[in-house]
């Protein structure tokens, strides 16, 4: 376990360290100086739209909301295709997510959701501390800081049982690390924690360690194919539990994001998708499903600008 610990630690760091240093030149002359100083800043560029949406797919992407951004988010998935004609190959069978998220600042957001599944409910705070940048001041990679808690608020199958507040609790922590090589590919890691406060046998980890690989290859102006992998480190969960796969068609239109979806893990936020995964591709247990997300521009001042251009 030390090892584990090790390992994700250095994934931490590593991505910290990202951060590239500013080159320094000298003028004698003042004028030249803030000229230079100037088309230094004109020539510096953040890099938009690593991602097209907050979500690769069912993982958290390093995109953030602008600030006084609202966006409803929408996930949908349908039982397993390999269910079999009678339930029409899972379409009879299905799981919902609703969700909020809002931009306290550019860098800074939060958010909260319900799962229909074990009737969880979520919340998160992101944070932004680098963005990729080119020019004067290059920077790689943008990475994000994800914190989030979900509760599980299924009753207990006997009604004598008492399951304390706390024992319901399960909290997630990534590092998101992301860069878009060129207008069309943008390649994602996510180094994730994930605790457990009560976990099913004693067997069981309460910490479990994983590391997400999903990037985004854009086809046209409004449509991409994005693939998402969360792996696992070796431990009991990795023995007992199946690394989640997951594949989706994403179209863009207005404000909208929708996203077509194949995934061997019904689950929709991080505790589900990585750690209570059961499906195998190899075996037909994959769900189709969709993800709709639409934004709200709740900043006036923001729409009288765009109103004037």
């Amino acid at each position: 376990m030390q090892q584990i610990n090790f390992l994700f630690l250095v994934f931490v760091f590593c991505g910290v360290l990202l951060r590239a240093q500013p080159a320094l030149a000298q003028d004698d002359d003042l004028m030249k100086l803030a000229e230079a100083a100037d088309s230094t800043n004109r020539s510096q560029s953040f890099t938009t739209a690593t991602f097209k949406g907050t979500r690769v797919i069912t993982g958290h992407s390093v995109q953030t909301n602008a600030q006084k951004e609202l966006v409803f988010l929408i996930s949908h998935r349908f039982g397993t295709l390999n269910s079999g004609a009678y339930n029409f190959f899972g379409l009879d069978n299905s799981v919902i997510r609703l969700a909020l998220e809002y931009g306290l600042t550019d860098n800074l957001n939060i958010g909260v959701g319900r799962s229909s599944y074990e009737k969880t409910f979520d919340g998160f705070v992101k944070y932004r501390f680098l963005r990729q940048q080119d020019g004067g001041w290059s920077r790689p990679v943008t990475a994000v800081l994800f914190g989030s808690t979900a509760l599980n608020s299924l009753r207990p199958a006997n009604p004598e049982q008492d399951i304390m507040f706390k024992s319901r609790l399960t909290y997630t922590a990534q590092l998101l690390i992301a860069r878009k090589f060129n207008q069309n590919l943008s390649l994602q890691l996510s180094p994730t924690w994930i605790h457990r406060n009560l976990v099913p046998t004693r067997a069981d980890e309460s910490d479990v360690y994983a590391l997400g690989i999903s990037g985004r290859h854009k086809l046209t102006k409004r449509t991409s194919f994005n693939a998402e992998y969360f792996y696992l480190l070796p431990g009991y969960t990795a023995d007992t539990y199946t690394n989640a796969l997951s594949f989706s068609f994403d179209i863009e239109t207005g404000g909208h994001v929708f996203q077509l979806l194949f995934s061997n893990s019904i689950g929709m936020i991080e505790k589900n998708l990585i750690t209570n995964n059961t499906g195998e591709w190899g075996q037909g247990d994959i769900y189709f499903g969709f993800n709709i997300s639409r934004v709200f521009d709740l900043d006036k001042s923001r729409k009288m600008e765009g109103k004037k251009y």
